[in-house]
């Protein structure tokens, strides 16, 4: 399945929490509430990637496999760090088909909020990231195969999701 038919099969509901989340993230008041927000990927694959989606591996934390993601900086919209975040840990510049959902956890004891969308590359340097210190490699994995592999469940539960993927075939 294509990134653009998931896209057009859940098109409305996206559509509805992606408003909802800009208008979190617009107005949350300066107060002593912390929380961090970031977004990234789910890059899906064309010729003869069809099928699979990019995976990075992080030299910076023992070799987590992840999708690709980082922080909000400054007054950036959040599709925007999306396509940054993506092409600094890919080397790829995508473009946004639609919103596929977000994961949520602590780090340190803050709460971490990440959106993703659902891309496609639209030009690759083919010297992959940009981010050397970071990013170890890029690998390109069915999402079957990528469910499987991701350091974190809540990745997993993502790529499940937009996949179809049935919960009695994840680890």
């Amino acid at each position: 399945m294509t990134c653009e038919r998931l896209w057009t099969r859940t098109g409305s509901s996206i559509k509805i929490v992606t408003m909802r989340t800009h208008a979190l993230i617009r107005h949350q008041p300066s107060s002593d509430l912390t929380a961090i927000f970031a977004a990234g990927g789910i890059i899906c694959g064309q010729g003869d990637r069809e099928g699979k989606i990019a995976v990075v591996r992080r030299a910076r934390y023992a070799g987590e496999v992840g999708l690709p993601k980082g922080k909000v900086k400054g007054n950036e919209k959040i599709e925007e760090t999306a396509q940054r975040e993506t092409f600094e840990e890919t080397g790829m510049r995508v473009r946004l088909i639609g919103y596929a959902g977000s994961t949520h956890y602590f780090v340190h004891a803050i709460p971490k909020v990440v959106f993703y969308y659902l891309m496609e590359v639209i030009s690759d340097s083919g010297e992959g990231p940009t981010d050397v210190e970071e990013i170890k490699s890029v690998d390109w994995l069915t999402p079957n195969a990528a469910v499987a592999a991701f350091t974190y469940r809540e990745d997993g539960n993502l790529v499940s999701a937009v996949f179809g993927i049935p919960r009695e075939t994840q680890r």
